[in-house]
């Protein structure tokens, strides 16, 4: 799901979601967000505020959507800007030190829902699309 949605489409993450990854993904521009005015990745575009990141957005006329794909301060500092949120849960405990942050529900409508058992990892993922009302 997450590559059907965020291909050819922007992909806007911090640098530790990207060391997590390890390498652009590609058909996507990949944008990532640092306070660190000289880093450098080659094929990735670095911005240093979400504001430097919207305007190039919106001054991009051949792109269609932009997705934020995390960590948790880059969700925070972009959720205010969101139309949707498109959010898989995962129904099993993890341990973790990143977390999705708090939304105030009532400002969202559930749209859509999708239901995936994995049977190799004997697991459950809830595909959740939510519109700010």
């Amino acid at each position: 799901r997450f590559k059907e949605l965020t291909s050819n489409n922007w992909i806007v993450m911090g640098r530790k979601t990207f060391d997590s990854i390890g390498r652009p993904l590609p058909n996507r521009k990949n944008i990532v967000l640092s306070e660190n005015k000289n880093l450098k990745i080659d094929s990735v575009e670095v911005f240093n505020s979400p504001k430097d990141v919207i305007d190039s957005y919106k001054n991009n006329s051949e792109q269609k959507d932009l997705y934020i794909i995390g960590g948790t301060y880059i969700y925070e500092l972009f959720l205010e800007y969101c139309e949707y949120l498109f959010i898989t849960y995962v129904d099993k405990e993890y341990l973790g030190d990143a977390f999705f942050p708090k939304i105030d529900w009532g400002e969202w409508k559930l749209l859509s829902e999708e239901s995936k058992y994995d049977d190799k990892e004997e697991i459950n993922f809830y595909f959740r699309d939510y519109k700010r009302i």
